[in-house]
């Protein structure tokens, strides 16, 4: 992850303590059918509503006085990406954090992530080894030089006993089959050419050569490792962001590819390695990239059009730590690369010190998963889904906010506004739904909305809104409309079957 974004802190909100009891129940919300003509709305405000449950149906006016309108014009016929899913990641400083608590709050905090009682997240990162969100720096062969058969390859502490068991537990209780991908941060500090985990470098030689084709083998040791556990992984990305190959500056484990030397990689080591392994194309998914916005389309097109290469790979991950308006249109191009291969945003994290009821970092991920899934992303994974109240553990001195915060002192963890952002997505856009193009009347930059149609028939329409305004809105479909409202600092998720 680079330097984590800081944003300010708009009006906190309470959070509530699970040790007390108070979470939400959520069982089957969003999921029972109801009749035609009827539309569900949930909704969370700054005002303190959490999942707001209302009743509506088309035909529906309502009696405010908003200042502004928006329309949005539903047609089922303009499909666009399938959804991959929604979710966070399981890194050493959220196992550590959770492994902090009573045994049933640890299991409680799974179940607000995974169950059908909580927000249904499916699509689970984790780093293979170390990375900055850990306690230590470490990787898996650590102090071995050429062990280039990796006889000396080895699980941690921290995949013992706070990465295996959350994630066995969260495929345990998930309301989905869960989907897990590893990210490396850095190989071996022996394999690299600055003999260090962190602060960039590069694997030694050229792809091709020794070291290339034991990192690929170091991928197999992993997968292998997780399998035996019981634990399949559904995909990898090849690096995490690999533009640290230049930058001395990286604190934390780190390592570099540049998009030729990581096209090679795959070409003559990683995806003949894994193909050998068990692990080819049918098993595995391969993801390229895994760094900024800015430069994920010159990555798409260069590895994409080499078919050799592009027959290993499966999709194009990116961060979001540098998006901006200027470079969107930079998802469109990576999609047009090839529009068989898939876009994850794979994290996405705000930075500083926590501060509990913090409203704004629901915005910020709320209005950047929108802006993502309306330009042909597949899916949004957060980062650490739990942190202690100074932002961390973090051995590389970074501070960061989670959707959940654990306090081991007072022995309960609180759950931040961005959890119940992040379920506006997580809980009813369910994998395998498909985006809608619906046309609206409003280009408002405070104003974000995405459709979706589920497997199960339900149109899904998410709404935010980061305005002080009073909103009215409409939905039409069909010769039908909703009118309704929404209101200033507030997110909706609408559900109708039709």
């Amino acid at each position: 992850m680079r330097a984590l974004l800081t944003f300010p802190v708009l009006k906190p909100f309470p959070c509530y303590q699970t040790q007390t009891l108070r979470s939400m129940t959520l069982l089957n919300l969003g999921n029972q059918k109801t009749a035609k003509g009827v539309i569900t709305l949930f909704e969370t405000s700054r005002t303190g509503d959490r999942f707001k449950k209302t009743d509506l149906k088309f035909g529906d006016h309502h009696g405010e006085h908003p200042t502004k309108t928006q329309t949005i014009t539903v047609d089922r016929s303009k499909k666009v990406q399938k959804v991959i899913g929604f979710g966070g990641s399981f890194t050493d400083a959220t196992g550590y954090m959770i492994s902090q608590l009573p045994q049933d709050l640890q299991k409680h905090v799974i179940k607000d992530y995974y169950s059908a009682n909580g927000i249904e997240y499916n699509l689970n990162r984790l780093p293979i080894g170390g990375a900055d969100f850990s306690r230590r720096a470490y990787s898996y062969d650590d102090g071995n030089d050429g062990d280039f058969d990796l006889k000396k390859w080895a699980l941690t502490q921290e995949d013992k006993e706070y990465k295996i068991p959350f994630m066995k537990l969260a495929k345990e209780v998930g309301a989905h089959p869960q989907k897990f991908f590893g990210s490396p941060w850095s190989a071996p500090a022996w394999m690299k050419n600055n003999t260090q985990l962190n602060h960039g470098g590069y694997l030694k030689g050229q792809p091709g050569e020794q070291y290339y084709k034991t990192f690929a083998k170091y991928f197999v040791k992993f997968l292998d490792a997780y399998k035996a556990e019981g634990l399949d992984m559904w995909g990898i990305t090849i690096e995490n962001e690999p533009s640290a190959g230049n930058q001395p500056n990286y604190g934390f484990n780190s390592m570099g590819f540049t998009k030729e030397i990581q096209k090679e990689f795959i070409k003559k080591d990683l995806g003949p390695t894994l193909q050998a392994a068990g692990y080819g194309a049918d098993k595995l998914q391969v993801m390229i990239f895994d760094d900024q916005r800015d430069v994920v389309h010159e990555w798409a097109q260069y590895i994409m059009g080499d078919k050799d290469a592009a027959k290993y790979v499966h999709g194009t991950a990116f961060h979001w730590y540098v998006n901006r308006p200027d470079n969107l249109g930079n998802l469109k191009k990576a999609h047009d690369a090839d529009q068989s291969k898939y876009i994850l945003n794979t994290e996405a994290s705000n930075g500083g010190v926590p501060n509990l009821g913090n409203w704004g970092n629901l915005e910020n991920d709320a209005r950047d998963i929108i802006t993502d899934l309306n330009n042909f992303v597949a899916g949004w994974v957060n980062w650490n889904m739990a942190l202690n109240p100074q932002g961390g553990p973090n051995w590389a001195n970074l501070t960061a906010d989670a959707p959940v915060i654990v306090d081991p002192s007072k022995q309960t963890y609180y759950k931040q506004p961005s959890f119940y952002g992040l379920g506006h997505f997580s809980k009813f856009i369910a994998p395998d739904s498909v985006r809608i193009d619906a046309q609206q009347t409003l280009n408002w930059d405070q104003l974000h909305t995405t459709v979706f149609e589920r497997p199960d028939g339900a149109v899904v329409v998410v709404v935010l809104n980061t305005s002080d305004d009073l909103v009215e809105f409409n939905i039409k479909e069909g010769g039908q409309q909703l009118s309704h409202f929404v209101r200033g600092h507030s997110i909706q998720s609408y559900i109708y079957y039709n």
